[in-house]
């Protein structure tokens, strides 16, 4: 890379940062609230990033996005995650469906969503976990999907912790359509429209009092062939594929988050007055301002190191499971940190603090526990030393 595309690189960064301190952070509460009033503040942002030249820019060019490779991407998905509305104002939220969809659908979908995907005309959904299944074990799942003798699937289910399956257009849905609980084959993916007779949100699952989770029902929801993404019976394939590259991006966005607790705090202690001078000048605050910049600057090397291996295509297991856990804990931890040094303030409703440290928080289960990725890493680590020994000096 040469400093020509080192500077280019900062200033979009810099434009990217900008756009969301100046467009996104405003709007938080109506984007929050959803409904209506959310969906038009996302169209007029839609139309202001597409002006600022900053739309879609890790999506195919040739469906109408930047076109950028995602290890150059890294650092703007960093400054989208500062807001949890930043991928969608800025239309990088599609990445990972338009990514699936892209290798795995049909001519069909392809055809008929691509495009409105990377427009942000559609949203999408994606729903694996269940009320009495872990989440953790995909295998068990008991969503079923028959073969209708017209042709075509029929589903019938309930899941649930589905992000934004609210507002959502399609979702894309796993269920068994052969074998046995417990069987890593007979699993299979579906796109399914949210318009479809059958298809019902239950309710809205507040995380820790924040909205944005549903519970949803498909009763007997019949999905066209061409529908299936990717073979049938071979989905775990297709969602592991999509894990990889979406623990990432919330990784790189957990630590933008992480990022404005420390901004946020760094301000509080140089401006806030006490009766012995400013906040900076006490030891305690210099140690949280010590391990909260610790704890970023350790973390971003491993969230960084993990997207350049997932853009290259290479096997990122253990690189992932480090990202996914350690930003989850950076975030939490800076941001509890924040709210210590903010002091009451931190608790209420004039900072960012009190949902940046739920995110944290929910983080470390929401898309694989800390201790399913804490296992997972060992167990591959301990499986690649069998049989070699370590010698003395």
């Amino acid at each position: 890379m040469t400093d020509h595309d080192v500077t280019d690189a900062d200033l979009l960064r810099k434009r990217v940062s900008a756009f969301v301190r100046d467009r996104v952070f405003p709007c938080e509460p109506e984007l929050d609230a959803g409904g209506p009033v959310a969906r038009g503040v996302r169209a007029r942002l839609r139309v202001e990033a597409r002006e600022a030249g900053l739309w879609a820019l890790p999506l195919p060019s040739g469906l109408g996005g930047g076109g950028m490779a995602w290890s150059a991407y890294a650092s703007l998905a960093e400054a989208e995650g500062a807001s949890d509305h930043g991928p969608a104002a800025l239309g990088s939220a599609s990445l990972l469906d338009v990514t699936m969809l892209s290798r795995h659908g049909s001519e069909r979908v392809r055809s008929a969503y691509l495009r409105r995907l990377v427009s942000g005309d559609l949203r999408t959904c994606y729903a694996m976990t269940e009320p009495d299944t872990p989440g953790t074990e995909p295998a068990l799942t008991a969503t079923r999907a028959e073969r209708r003798p017209n042709g075509g699937w029929s589903i019938k289910g309930r899941k649930w912790f589905v992000s934004h399956a609210g507002d959502a257009d399609l979702v894309t849905v796993l269920a068994r359509t052969s074998g046995s609980a417990g069987d890593r084959d007979g699993l299979s993916l579906f796109l399914v429209p949210t318009a479809s007779p059958g298809f019902r949100v239950v309710r809205e699952l507040p995380v820790l009092g924040a909205t944005g989770q549903y519970e949803i029902d498909f009763d007997h929801v019949a999905v066209a062939e061409d529908h299936l993404v990717g073979e049938a019976g071979r989905a775990l394939a297709v969602a592991g594929e999509r894990l990889q590259l979406g623990r990432t991006l919330r990784a790189l966005r957990w630590l933008g988050q992480a990022q404005l607790a420390f901004d946020l705090m760094c301000e509080r202690a140089t401006a806030r007055q006490g009766a012995r001078g400013p906040l900076a000048d006490r030891q305690l605050v210099q140690q949280h301002i010590f391990e909260a910049l610790l704890a970023l600057r350790t973390t971003r090397p491993l969230v960084y190191e993990a997207m350049a291996l997932v853009s290259d295509g290479g096997d990122a297991h253990v690189e992932v499971g480090l990202a996914k856990t350690v930003a989850a804990r950076t975030l939490q931890d800076v941001a509890d940190r924040a709210v210590q040094v903010f002091g009451a303030a931190g608790l209420g409703p004039d900072t960012p603090l009190p949902a940046l440290f739920r995110t944290g928080r929910t983080a470390r289960i929401l898309d694989g526990p800390d201790e399913q990725h804490v296992s997972s890493v060992a167990r591959r680590v301990l499986r690649s030393r069998q049989g070699s020994a370590v010698k003395p000096a």
